[in-house]
């Protein structure tokens, strides 16, 4: 596992609420602010995760990004498996390496709405990230909301800009639990409790994109019933590509 010097926190969140607010006055604002999408890969058994799984939690309170946490299974062999884990989430974080063609995969790493990666134990260099992948992407945003209306939650997304590079993709529903508090009994995390936030708990499909605007209605019970506390719509292009459209309903 790699280590990162942590940096300072107050500083990194400064630079994140800095790099926000310029998303705000950019022309894609006019459309839907742009929203910037954190998935950070961590693992109970990483020694180095604990950091920025603070990081992220501090991030969450943000209703400027959607900070979500995912738990890899690779590092079980080490004497502790991860109560939060998922292949599904390794086999998300392996595709956003091949994508990028980098194959850099490791704990804590964030990927910034698809593009962009770096140590999640690192706030300097989340801001930073964050930052590339707002300029990247600011001229393709998509707005995305999540309203619930009776017994149903409507999605809706918007048209593509004019231009944009991006024309289809794929609307993901993402469940999640707000905080998750874990005892780490063996590993190297051993004797620590560990408070985990938006840990990602299902991930599937619920529409195809096409450049145009588009409506899509769930039964709350089916996704309320699952017994989570909030939900995310991710709008990406391709399997592992660009997340262009984000938005949240955080508490039922």
């Amino acid at each position: 596992m790699r280590t990162y010097r942590t940096g300072n926190l107050r500083a990194a969140l400064v630079l994140l609420a800095t790099a926000a607010a310029l998303a705000g006055s950019s022309p894609a604002s006019a459309k839907g602010k742009f929203t910037t999408v954190v998935e950070l890969f961590t693992s109970q058994g990483c020694s180095s995760c604990p950091p920025a799984d603070a990081l992220l939690g501090e991030l969450a309170k943000r209703d400027d990004m959607v900070a979500l946490s995912l738990s890899v299974d690779y590092w079980d062999y080490l004497g502790w498996k991860d109560t939060l884990a998922s292949p599904a989430n390794s086999a998300r974080q392996r595709a956003y390496a091949r994508a990028r063609r980098d194959r850099a995969v490791y704990t804590p790493q964030v990927v910034i709405n698809g593009i962009v990666h770096a140590a999640g134990n690192n706030p300097a260099s989340v801001a930073e990230a964050s930052a590339t992948a707002r300029d990247r992407l600011k001229d393709a945003w998509v707005p995305i909301s999540v309203t619930s209306e009776g017994d149903t939650l409507q999605v809706h997304a918007g048209a593509a800009n004019g231009g944009a590079r991006y024309g289809s993709g794929t609307l993901w529903l993402v469940l999640y639990s707000g905080v998750e508090e874990v005892s780490i009994k063996r590993g190297e995390n051993a004797g620590r409790t560990i408070r985990y936030h938006n840990v990602v708990r299902e991930m599937s499909p619920i529409g195809m994109w096409h450049g145009e605007a588009m409506s899509v209605d769930l039964p709350k019970s089916d996704v309320m019933g699952r017994g989570y506390d909030g939900c995310a719509v991710l709008l990406q292009a391709g399997s592992a590509g660009p997340i262009i459209g984000a938005a949240t309903l955080p508490a039922w």
